[in-house]
């Protein structure tokens, strides 16, 4: 009999479905495309979208001396934000080499557009928890006065008091 399945996750299937269209634009790999946010940091993302990563050009035989030529990262930015990107250019560099793993963009090359073609819808933020009830606090109390630590405890009682005030909003 065969096992049933898991659920897979979506940062799995990224890299997968993403491939064919990433690697026709120089990348690698999904990494950068994919991972964009977590690279530069939301502020910069919710301005820019990286578009192509250019391989530096073939030509003689590099001097056996000399470093390797880099790759260029294009990203495509919203007008008013390009220049905050352009002075933040060295950071970026330095992000996405750190990321990657090694050096391996070495320019950054800016293109002012419109972003929203580019970029996915931003999911609202979730709304907080309703406080917890009378009853929900005391289950809290009484399954984390077992915890010595404080500082645990505290962590846990908020954690079991939102846990039970969103499965209380669920249900209703």
């Amino acid at each position: 009999m065969k096992t049933p399945r898991r659920a897979a996750a979506l940062s799995e299937l990224a890299p997968k479905a993403l491939g064919p269209a990433v690697a026709r634009q120089g990348f690698a790999g999904a990494e950068i495309v994919a991972r964009w946010a977590t690279i530069v940091g939301p502020e910069i993302a919710a301005c820019s979208v990286p578009v192509k990563l250019s391989a530096p050009p073939r030509g003689q035989a590099p001097d056996p001396d000399a470093p390797p030529p880099l790759s260029t990262l294009l990203i495509r930015v919203e007008g008013a934000f390009a220049l905050e990107v352009q002075h933040r250019t060295p950071d970026i560099l330095a992000r996405v080499n750190a990321h990657l793993g090694w050096a391996c963009v070495g320019a950054l090359r800016l293109r002012q557009g419109p972003i929203s073609g580019f970029k996915r819808t931003r999911r609202a933020e979730p709304e907080p928890p309703p406080p917890a009830t009378p009853e929900e606090e005391a289950r809290v109390r009484a399954a984390s006065s077992r915890v010595e630590e404080p500082a645990l405890a505290e962590a846990l009682d908020r954690l079991g008091k939102a846990v039970l005030a969103r499965r209380r909003v669920t249900r209703a």
